[in-house]
């Protein structure tokens, strides 16, 4: 395990420090997409720094997770207001509300069923919205689970962390569904991502990152730093994953046998949260300070 500061790493303003960027996704369209939580806006970022914004109709809707679709569309999640957004690579934006009220949807991810997919950290359920905005819910078995975060799995399920149930949970296109309890006690899994083979997910509370196999194995490496809050995490080949460290100002890199290396971002407590893999093969980081940082791999 590691520490760097020497890893190339960019950073580039693209809001007001109190806008708030907070999820990553790269977009169809060879460019970068955020949601600006605080703001009530989308928005896009090309590789060479040109910027571009759309205002949502509410400016408290608190965008939060964005990622692309099946229809070559972004969706993302609205989790103040409670609906699923969906923003054209043009800028022509529209919302679906949640069925069930108060539902604050958070984690959403493109299924292998051409539907998307997200979980209701408020009312213990994961949530199916087709392209045409048909929303079908499953309610978990255990309340208060505050489902978090999700992904495709390899096994053509969907995977998802319960932050409070201290659990990784897998539903299949059916609505199956699987829980799988964490060893550390009080690890308080966020955000999950798929290699192709196993599943990768951070443990904020516990400062460790976790892999747990399609049959339910789980593995967990502890960081250097137990207090650095992982939050987010992205594989970017089989088993080589990047996250980010919400508490330590910091993004981490992992290999498949558990080699943890660290890097600091330039500026100091910025925030770090969402984290993509860009078109250019370098990752992408929301920082809610106001910024994006570009990482070499």
């Amino acid at each position: 395990m590691r520490y760097s500061d020497a890893q190339a790493i960019t950073e580039i303003p693209v809001a007001d420090k109190g806008a708030g960027p907070y999820g990553i996704a790269a977009g169809p369209d060879g460019a970068l997409w955020l949601t600006l939580a605080h703001s009530g806006r989308i928005a896009r970022l090309t590789l060479d720094g040109e910027l571009s914004e759309y205002v949502l109709d509410s400016s408290e809707c608190c965008p939060t997770v964005i990622t692309p679709g099946p229809d070559g569309a972004l969706w993302f999640t609205r989790f103040q207001d409670h609906r699923i957004g969906r923003v054209t690579a043009d800028g022509e934006t529209e919302s679906f509300p949640v069925p069930t009220p108060g539902s604050g949807p958070f984690g959403i991810t493109a299924g292998p069923d051409g539907a998307m997919w997200f979980t209701q950290m408020n009312t213990d359920r994961i949530g199916r919205i087709t392209g045409t905005g048909e929303i079908t819910e499953f309610v978990l078995p255990h309340a208060g689970a505050l489902p978090s975060a999700i992904t495709a799995g390899p096994d053509g399920a969907l995977w998802f962390t319960l932050n409070q149930a201290n659990a990784v949970g897998r539903i299949t296109v059916h609505g199956d569904i699987v829980m799988h309890p964490l060893p550390t006690a009080g690890a308080a899994p966020v955000g999950i991502t798929s290699d192709g083979t196993a599943l990768w997910f951070v443990e904020i509370a516990a400062g460790q990152i976790g892999r747990i196999s399609v049959d339910g194995g789980i593995e967990e490496f502890p960081l250097p730093d137990r207090t650095a809050k992982p939050h987010a995490i992205v594989a970017t080949s089989a088993g080589e994953c990047w996250f980010t460290e919400w508490g330590a100002n910091r993004v981490g890199h992992i290999t498949d046998g558990g080699e943890i290396a660290e890097y600091s971002l330039p500026s100091p407590s910025s925030e770090p949260h969402g984290i993509t893999l860009g078109p250019d093969g370098a990752l992408w980081v929301a920082l809610e300070t106001g910024g994006v940082a570009r990482v070499e791999p």
